[in-house]
């Protein structure tokens, strides 16, 4: 077998290395399907019941025709690429399934499965967003840097990364397409995880625009802005005053109270701030 260990991941699409495809001086085999492990870095999360079931008859009456790509480590068998006919495979039953041998990297079996499944479209957001995390984190790369990987614009990076912070309940039905992207991208500028998870079930509810929600969104912002102008601290001010008086001062915004017992004490204050 040839290895293509220490390829970059440009060099392993140009070949479509990725792609479900007998190489030259490759040649698949039928492996048990109990040896089979899931890649552990799979960023599909969910599968849809009705298209397995369908791919399950298929097998069942016309057997697998193209053979699912793994890597062998530690006498088990990672599954790299062809999660659905696996899984399709195990609700028929069958005891093996083709497969193709390949050597991978732990970075190369991140990437491709990601990259596998964009282009497939199969992924929710979510899905990618946590798998753009992953790799960043994992292989410490920049957002500028995943873009080029990924063939995409750093703005997209970087607004999928910001779904990562959205409450898990948003989450949820950004999965379960009750909110799109687009108002997703937008519940994710807000930092309050309440109005957020109010403004989803809006979403879902009245069937709100992403212009809508835009507009929703810079209001909320604007009313954080002005609490937070309404809870400055006037505590240093107040004190200074009750020490330069000696009275009972009291500063808030827009206002300066002073209280007085009698006509003398009132006298005293007019005399302080002669």
């Amino acid at each position: 077998m040839k290895s293509r260990l220490g390829k970059g991941l440009g060099e392993l699409f140009d070949e479509n290395y990725f792609l479900d495809g007998v190489l030259d001086g490759e040649s698949s085999s039928n492996i048990s399907i109990e040896d089979i492990i899931p890649n552990p870095h799979q960023p599909r999360k969910t599968f849809n019941i009705d298209q397995l079931q369908e791919l399950a008859d298929s097998i069942k009456e016309h057997g697998i025709i193209t053979p699912i790509i793994v890597t062998l480590e530690n006498g088990k068998y990672v599954l790299i690429a062809g999660e659905r006919r696996y899984r399709a495979s195990k609700m028929v039953g069958l005891d093996s399934i083709p497969a193709i041998i390949r050597d991978y990297t732990e970075a190369q079996m991140m990437e491709i499965a990601l990259l596998e499944n964009i282009q497939r479209e199969d992924l929710t957001p979510i899905e990618i967003a946590f798998s753009y995390k992953s790799i960043i984190e994992k292989l410490g790369l920049t957002q500028e840097q995943l873009s080029k990987r990924v063939g995409k614009s750093r703005s997209h990076i970087t607004n999928m990364v910001g779904l990562v912070s959205l409450p898990e309940v948003v989450q949820q039905m950004v999965n379960e397409g009750f909110i799109s992207m687009g108002h997703a991208r937008v519940l994710s500028k807000l930092d309050d995880d309440n109005k957020i998870i109010e403004l989803a079930n809006r979403i879902k509810k009245e069937k709100l625009s992403v212009r809508d929600v835009e507009l929703l969104g810079k209001l909320e912002s604007k009313k954080v802005e002005l609490k937070r102008k309404d809870t400055f601290d006037y505590s240093m001010y107040q004190d200074v005053l009750t020490k330069s008086l000696e009275a009972n001062v009291k500063v808030k915004k827009g206002s300066i109270t002073i209280k007085f017992k009698d006509l003398k004490e009132l006298e005293f204050l007019i005399e302080k701030i002669r």
